[in-house]
């Protein structure tokens, strides 16, 4: 069952909310996952409203280019992204939603080391 969450960066200037079921999360062991540290889930683009204009946040894109990383220009926190290999998507980084113990939710690791 879907529930709604808000969410923002550290410094507020990024604010979002998401409908998710908050089921799991996920952990890449990509070269820029890993030393982030974010914990991932992934929703339609219909389940997410972002707030701040994405025109405003620092875009990061390396290796294919495909991936979009959105971070906050003023505390430097990725809130969300578009993934890879599913660009139609967007990740949301769980640890920037509100009122979430992140100790009662499942962890999923993926490899995102082996893509090429």
């Amino acid at each position: 069952m879907k529930k709604t969450y808000t969410g923002s960066c550290h410094c507020g200037k990024v604010r979002f909310e998401v409908a998710m079921n908050l089921d799991h999360v996920r952990v890449c062991d990509c070269t820029v996952c890993k030393k982030r540290g974010a914990l991932n889930h992934r929703v339609e683009e219909k389940d997410i409203q972002i707030f701040t204009p994405l025109d405003e946040l620092i875009q990061y894109k390396w290796h294919t280019m495909t991936a979009t990383d959105y971070i906050c220009p003023v505390c430097g926190i990725l809130p969300f992204r578009h993934p890879r290999d599913k660009p139609e998507l967007w990740t949301v980084n769980v640890r920037c939603l509100d009122g979430v113990d992140l100790d009662l939710i499942p962890v999923k690791q993926v490899h995102g080391s082996t893509l090429d």
